[in-house]
């Protein structure tokens, strides 16, 4: 396929692997070479911040602008009133406009670090479509838009269909009119000609090219990544501690930075294409490394992910850390830390509250099965007996004490 393509877009887009429907590729293509194209991808206000999950697709807004297109970061203040329906098994809880409105200003946090805002021919843009959709009078929208829609056609996606053996409520069975009256209005606004997305927004998708052409005649492409799984089969974005936020309030840097140091071996290559800025055949070299060597390849995709979404300084002293702490047993300050209250010290916590209090394991059972398998230890010490209590004596020159999960979850415990 990329031998045919000619656009540094698509060409870029495929070599990373991030290509995985197009709507018109041969299109596209074309249009991408003419002059530069202006594309956009949604993102709902559901959370404080965006996840990895949602990285694969600011990294394709991220490749726009450095392949000479324009990108659009489009804010759901108005379809998270609504919830996007593709691909769950349960609605998605209501939320409130002060919610939404403080979920936005966490989210917009990030996107500086991979796009540049401005107001030249390729600089990114944010938009809200809570612009538009709030507001919409029903029945004129319903008269000009929704005869386009055919309820057969819209009931035959697989996004769909998942939900009708549940239940799907009519609130959500809009989502997919108003994405489609995105497209539209952006390509109105800004000439916006392509919609990205994850696969499971490809019906969606699909939607808002039709809509544009049956209303405006206009020629809009569509573009999806794959689904990115883990070499586990487990879902990107998600550990066993929890979602690995981009926000540093909601995770930290050396925590971000541990996440893609501990990626498995499998993924490596994969992962430094997608998510990394480094060229195609450096990265060649690093994912044929073999054994302890393969390790250092790890490395590098953990200081450059973290340098794109924390700043370079950051990576790299979160790259310190993780030396001084692993390789050299140093006790770092630099560690994440979690406060606790000094008189809940004071008489003495038990070890399995304080594993599940400073976030090295998500639930007493866990931490169970951690002290079974040597697994943890306070001050590097293993920890034989879960009804041990840990109290102030336990405290290091420094002030704190040091609570590890394995050899590469360590927090320490700050009294305050």
């Amino acid at each position: 396929m990329i031998e045919t393509l000619r656009s540094d877009l698509l060409r870029t887009l495929v070599e990373r692997q991030f290509l995985h429907q197009c709507t018109d590729l041969a299109g596209l293509d074309k249009r991408a070479m003419e002059a530069p194209v202006t594309g956009y991808i949604g993102f709902d206000c559901t959370a404080p911040s965006l996840h990895v999950g949602s990285l694969v697709q600011i990294m394709m807004l991220r490749i726009m602008q450095r392949t000479g297109h324009k990108p659009i970061v489009l804010m759901g203040g108005g379809t998270t009133k609504v919830g996007d329906p593709s691909f769950r098994d349960t609605s998605r809880p209501l939320l409130d406009d002060a919610q939404i409105a403080a979920n936005m200003a966490g989210i917009k946090q990030v996107f500086s670090r991979f796009v540049r805002f401005g107001d030249g021919p390729t600089d990114a843009v944010m938009v809200n479509n809570a612009d538009w959709l709030d507001g919409l009078a029903y029945i004129p929208f319903l008269r000009d838009y929704g005869r386009h829609f055919s309820v057969n056609r819209m009931l035959s996606f697989e996004s769909v269909k998942l939900r009708l053996e549940e239940s799907l409520s009519f609130l959500e069975f809009n989502y997919m009119i108003l994405q489609a009256y995105d497209f539209l209005e952006l390509s109105r606004r800004f000439n916006c000609l392509l919609q990205m997305g994850g696969s499971d927004q490809y019906g969606n998708i699909i939607n808002g090219i039709e809509l544009a052409r049956r209303v405006d005649d206009r020629a809009c492409f569509g573009l999806t990544s794959p689904l990115i799984t883990l070499a586990s089969g487990a879902k990107m974005g998600k550990t066993a501690q929890g979602a690995v936020w981009l926000n540093p309030d909601m995770l930290s840097p050396y925590d971000y930075w541990q996440f893609w140091r501990n990626t498995d071996d499998a993924d490596v290559g994969r992962f430094l294409r997608l998510f990394t800025d480094l060229p195609l055949g450096e990265i060649a070299r690093l994912e044929a490394l073999q054994g302890q060597e393969l390790n250092e390849a790890k490395k590098i995709l953990a200081t450059a992910a973290t340098g794109l979404c924390h700043g370079e300084d950051v990576a790299g002293q979160a790259a310190e850390t993780a030396r001084a702490t692993f390789e050299q047993g140093r006790l770092s300050t630099d560690l994440p830390t979690v406060e606790v209250e000094r008189a809940r010290l004071a008489q003495g916590m038990r070890i399995l509250e304080l594993a599940v209090a400073a976030g090295v394991s998500a639930s007493n059972g866990e931490a169970r099965r951690l002290i079974r398998n040597r697994g943890l230890a306070v001050n590097d010490e293993p920890v034989a007996d879960e009804t041990s209590l840990i109290g102030l004596d336990r405290l290091t020159t420094g002030g704190v004490i040091k609570l590890s999960a394995g050899k590469k979850r360590h927090v320490l415990i700050r009294p305050v």
